[in-house]
């Protein structure tokens, strides 16, 4: 399965999370929902992945954290803010830089419209 069909499903599933729960969720509770809600629709999903750092041939004591990523292609990070900021964009493209990955989606559920608050990130490989 391709990245846009992959996001095409996803998005389908963050409407029936944002119509059953609406706003105002902590992202934790949007993250569960989300990732039932995208196994129940088939496809293959983890949660809360460690990424190693490296940096000068060598890995960091640390790592980081993504929300979700479905069938091993597209990354989902989730928030449930007041307004998405550009540091998110930010954080999202180094996730896909660090996994070699080519497509995320940067989701707010803490909003009145999520059509307006789902946004594809794309990392030129």
């Amino acid at each position: 399965m391709l990245e846009n069909e992959i996001s095409y499903k996803v998005r389908g599933a963050i409407f029936k999370v944002y119509n059953t729960m609406g706003p105002g969720l902590l992202e934790s509770v949007y993250e569960s929902a989300l990732c039932y809600q995208l196994r129940k629709d088939g496809l293959n999903v983890m949660k809360q992945i460690d990424i190693p750092v490296h940096y000068d041939n060598i890995s960091l004591d640390l790592t980081f954290r993504l929300d979700l990523i479905v069938e091993d292609q597209v990354i989902i990070e989730l928030k449930s803010v007041e307004e998405i900021k550009p540091i998110h964009f930010k954080q999202l493209n180094t996730y896909l830089k660090l996994t070699n990955k080519k497509l995320g989606l940067l989701v707010n559920f803490n909003c009145s419209n999520i059509l307006e608050n789902i946004h594809r990130v794309v990392h030129k490989m």
